[in-house]
């Protein structure tokens, strides 16, 4: 055998060895660079839904029973005369942003009472007669909602007395419809509040007053 055919096998094994070495360094940097970036991805899905989780503090918060009473004991009840309230009859409605059910704000939640200071007055749907009501509202939620009602005090008493001139007189003179009416109220007060404040927080809406003529 010549000394070129002895050379050639040689040089081929080397080739071999050094194309399986880049092959094998390539791969060991492909699988870190791999678990780099599907490292960095994961601390950025996470940190993203950390970051979602995250309460807002600019928005209200639910006030638990236990902590109002708490309240109570130390210094009374707040401003407008704020008490806390449970077993009452729920004329409420969920507001769209953060729900509130009734059995939540009624047996885990302090209710915060704010009464709308005038009466309203409107006439009946395709009636001679006309509604004269005094509205109180309370809300599970703190004093942020009701600072939102008082800022909100004009768009408010809007949509209340055009939701009193879409009412007939079939529903003013039953309970039941009262309270349909109460609920109509609820919906209304919020979708001014999420529209204004981008939150609603209104669970219930009482009648102080409520006359017909």
């Amino acid at each position: 055998m010549s000394e070129k055919e002895e050379a050639a096998p040689k040089k081929k094994g080397k080739l071999v060895k050094i194309v399986g070495l880049v092959l094998g360094i390539g791969v060991l940097v492909g699988g870190g660079v791999g678990a780099g970036l599907y490292a960095a991805s994961s601390g950025m899905i996470g940190g993203g839904a950390h970051a979602e989780a995250k309460e807002d503090p600019n928005k209200p918060h639910l006030v638990p029973k236990s902590a109002q009473k708490r309240a109570g004991e130390g210094g009374g009840e707040g401003e407008g005369g704020h008490g806390g309230g449970g077993g009452e009859e729920a004329a409420g409605a969920s507001h769209g942003g953060i729900p509130t059910p009734e059995s939540m704000a009624g047996d885990k939640f302090a209710s915060n009472y704010y009464p709308m200071e005038k009466e309203f007055t409107s006439n009946l749907q395709d009636s001679t007669h006309f509604v004269q009501v005094g509205v109180a509202i309370s809300t599970p939620y703190d004093d942020k909602v009701i600072e939102h009602l008082k800022t909100n005090d004009i768009a408010i008493r809007s949509a209340i007395l055009m939701t009193l001139g879409d009412t007939t007189e079939e529903q003013v003179f039953t309970s039941q419809g009262k309270q349909q009416l109460a609920r109509k109220l609820v919906a209304a007060i919020n979708g001014v509040l999420e529209q204004k404040e981008g939150f609603g927080g209104v669970s219930n809406v009482y009648f102080t007053n409520f006359v017909v003529q």
